[in-house]
């Protein structure tokens, strides 16, 4: 029988007839016969797989199999694309780690096994792409929570389109706490007989910030410079350093008080700063204005017999009074080690004299006061940088041309766990990671960190 060939031109009714087919096409009374009729005598090679289908384009697609469920998991693990997780927190939280690629329409689901998310949340990282906008992790933390996740594009990324128990919204950012140190820039030292400068403020606080909701802006003060030029003269007063940020309660720490010159008194702040030859020192910041943040700066020998200044004040005590012939020592700073080592902070500056400086203030952050002798004396010691350090006072030298010390430039650092930390900061903080678990940025200058 003759095989009929069918072109592109159109084709009425009846125009092709089971005897036309029976050449390929088994028929059997006037009838195409059971399963005579293949995708491979249809479409030769385009043959399909199982489980495709064929759409209006002449193309074979896959048929979406929906979410294939796996073993409840415990730990952290990678999620696969059209998989289903149940996950069991009661051991302790974990995180799971999205797919690095993805393409359109993939989907994930997780669900609270156990009805744990609320006591052990499960952080969801998105693994350098995008989740819900942003590429921050973000957690399920609600008792029984359950969540679909589907990849949209490369703008969203992961969305989350469905979810049971989740409250509003599902998927809620990551608290994490952060230590804060915060320290004033010092006070600078007098001279002819001058009194030592004053240490920073020294502030510490724990405060929660919210992931990708929370910048931190710092501000770092500098130290107040020593009393220069001829004759005599007060050193000034250090610079403010501050952290702020929404959600945050503002943290400054007022700037060091600085050293009176020859017959002056010391000028107030985080630490007072010491009085010159025969006067008193300056306020520190106590208690009674709110936080507590130094002490006050030393007395003085009481007499112009002393020919002595007393010391700046520190973060931990008073600074010393003066004795006769002896510049009295600045008061003691405040050791932390929020960096993973002990570095003290906030030291006031030592007294001066005509025959013998005072000490710095404890562990060296404030600096040394100055004797003056008749054939042009010592220079005063200047506060430690980045620990606000009180300028050390200058002696009586003529003609008196040695400057008081200066303070030390203050300080920022901020310590958190390594997982929450994102590593978007401004203004080049140093950044070590793994201390014992944290991160720390140490800001000497203006920047910010995004939580």
């Amino acid at each position: 029988m003759a095989t009929t060939k069918i072109r592109s031109s159109s084709i009425e009714d009846g125009q092709v007839s089971n005897a036309d087919l029976s050449a390929t096409i088994a028929v059997t009374g006037g009838q195409i016969a059971d399963d005579a009729v293949t995708i491979a005598k249809i479409y030769g090679s385009a043959a399909a797989s199982a489980g495709t289908y064929l759409k209006q384009d002449g193309t074979w697609a896959a048929v979406a199999s929906g979410i294939a469920w796996q073993a409840v998991q415990t730990t952290g693990f990678t999620a696969v694309a059209e998989k289903g997780y149940p996950c069991n927190t009661t051991a302790g939280a974990f995180t799971v780690t999205l797919p690095a690629s993805a393409s359109v329409g993939d989907q994930i689901s997780i669900v609270d096994y156990a009805g744990t998310f609320d006591t052990n949340a499960v952080t969801i990282d998105p693994n350098g792409l995008k989740l819900k906008g942003a590429t921050n992790n973000l957690k399920a933390s609600t008792e029984r929570e359950g969540v679909t996740l589907t990849y949209v594009d490369i703008t969203q990324g992961w969305a989350a389109t469905s979810g049971v128990n989740t409250g509003s919204p599902a998927l809620s950012p990551i608290a994490y706490s952060i230590d804060f140190l915060v320290v004033g820039g010092g006070g600078g030292g007098g001279k002819g007989i001058g009194g030592g400068g004053g240490a920073g403020g020294y502030r510490t606080s724990t405060q929660t910030v919210t992931a990708g909701a929370t910048t931190i802006t710092t501000t770092v003060g500098d130290g107040g410079a020593g009393a220069s030029g001829g004759g005599n003269g007060s050193g000034s007063v250090g610079v403010a350093s501050s952290i702020s940020g929404t959600g945050l309660t503002t943290i400054s720490s007022a700037p060091g008080g600085y050293g009176g010159g020859y017959n002056v008194i010391g000028g107030a702040g985080g630490s007072g700063g010491a009085g010159g030859h025969v006067q008193a020192g300056g306020a520190g910041n106590t208690p009674s204005t709110s936080p507590s943040q130094g002490s006050s700066g030393g007395g003085t020998g009481g007499s112009s017999a002393s020919a002595s200044a007393g010391g700046g004040g520190g973060a931990t005590s008073v600074g010393a009074t003066a004795a006769s012939n002896q510049g009295g020592n600045g008061g003691a700073g405040t050791a932390s080690s929020i960096t993973g080592v002990s570095v003290t902070y906030a030291g006031g500056g030592g007294g001066s004299t005509h025959s013998g400086g005072g000490s710095g203030g404890a562990g060296g952050a404030g600096g040394g006061g100055a004797g003056g002798t008749s054939i042009g004396g010592v220079a005063a010691g200047n506060g430690t940088v980045n620990t606000g350090g009180g300028g050390g006072g200058n002696g009586y030298n003529p003609p008196n041309t040695n400057a008081g010390g200066s303070g030390g430039k203050g300080v920022i650092i901020l310590s958190m766990p390594d997982a929450s930390y994102t590593g978007t900061t401004t203004g080049s903080p140093t950044v070590a990671t793994g201390v014992s678990g944290k991160t720390i940025l140490t800001f000497t200058g203006t920047g910010s960190y995004t939580a």
